[in-house]
């Protein structure tokens, strides 16, 4: 061989020129596939463009269970009997506890903690409400907390009234809220065997708690006729709960006062508040959401939950309730509240030792 025909070993410029070709050249491949384009396409966020496209079968759905509420309603007046309308507002009242005390306060904010018969009851009546299963509502929940009246918050506020108060069940949502919905951690929730029975069998104990149960009993013991308690029972005890639950996304997100915060759009409102069980206290909830109280209004009569997970506690089936101190709330309505905030001396679920921090730091002002 001449000295001619000897192969000169590559520099290491010319290796790392050879590495950036095949990798060109696999990443051109890559691109080119359908795989990878639908991975690239799962990534992007609200700089996609997002135009919302109506799901038939979930607004067939509303409109089914609104018009036959409204139908339910003027059953009420003209053929259903008495028990009969007066069990529909109970298991109204009754199950929403399975909402605001199962749903909202124990598995979506951990504001307390509950042994298992507490549990199963919970999901019990959270079952009747109807509102998807607890693992599906905690997630929306936990993500609109996350992402507040940003394109990720499921229903969010600043697309207006009706969006999130009831469109955003039958429009397509937003990329964000998908990519977001994957990212929460419900890790707890995985390993809670309830909440995970409840969402493996949900169709079927829909269609026994939700439908069957509240419709029978009437029925049964009073001998209601099927057609009256379907539509009294099941329409219309079922439009005014979704509803009373869809104020809190709506008309707690846009008309009260922020004591606490300005700065966000979540509100104090009275009226949803005593509809809702004690959910209406809203502006403190988004500022404290680990409080299981959801509130600073200690007052049972508006807070009918705390009351609720109050007595539960007293057998020892609730525990560990977590609130924020008086001294801290103050605190926190003095820096950025609207200066509408008057709640808190003289409230008997205030210990003692609070209210005498909060004497001190108004003496020290």
């Amino acid at each position: 061989m001449s000295p001619n025909d000897e192969r000169v070993p590559p520099s290491m410029c010319q290796i790392l020129e050879k590495r950036n070709e095949d990798s060109n050249s696999k990443n051109r491949t890559l691109a080119e596939s359908d795989d990878f384009l639908v991975v690239d396409e799962s990534y992007r966020s609200s700089k996609a463009e997002y135009v919302p496209r109506v799901r038939w079968p979930d607004l067939i759905a509303q409109i089914f269970i609104h018009a036959g509420g409204v139908y339910g309603f003027y059953l009420i007046f003209t053929e259903a009997k008495l028990l009969t309308t007066l069990w529909a507002f109970a298991t109204i009242n009754i199950s929403g506890f399975g909402i605001t005390a199962g749903a909202h306060r124990l598995w979506s904010h951990r504001s307390y903690k509950a042994k298992w018969p507490l549990r199963l009851l919970l999901v019990f009546l959270f079952t009747i409400t109807g509102q998807k299963h607890v693992y599906a509502w905690a997630l929306d929940h936990r993500v609109h907390h996350k992402y507040s009246e940003t394109d990720a918050d499921p229903h969010n506020a600043k697309r207006g009234f009706f969006f999130a108060h009831i469109g955003w069940l039958f429009l397509t949502p937003h990329s964000d809220v998908v990519l977001k919905r994957k990212a929460v951690d419900m890790s707890d929730l995985e390993v809670d065997p309830i909440v995970m029975w409840q969402k493996r069998l949900y169709i079927p104990l829909f269609a026994l708690l939700t439908i069957g149960f509240p419709v029978a009993v009437p029925c049964y013991f009073w001998l209601e006729s099927l057609w009256t308690s379907f539509w009294v029972n099941f329409n219309f005890r079922f439009c005014v709960t979704l509803n009373i639950a869809f104020f809190v996304n709506s008309v707690a997100h846009m008309w009260g006062q922020r004591p606490y915060d300005k700065y966000i759009s979540s509100v104090e409102n009275m009226a949803v508040s005593i509809a809702a069980l004690g959910e209406g206290w809203h502006n403190f909830h988004h500022v404290f959401p680990w409080d299981y109280k959801t509130g600073e209004l200690g007052d049972y009569s508006f807070n009918v939950t705390t009351g609720f997970i109050d007595a539960f506690a007293r057998i020892g089936w609730a525990y560990d309730r977590k609130y924020v101190s008086p001294a801290m709330v103050r605190r926190r309505a003095n820096r950025s509240g609207d200066g509408s905030h008057v709640w808190g001396y003289g409230d008997a679920d205030i210990p003692k030792e609070d209210l005498q921090e909060l004497n001190l730091m108004d003496k020290r002002k």
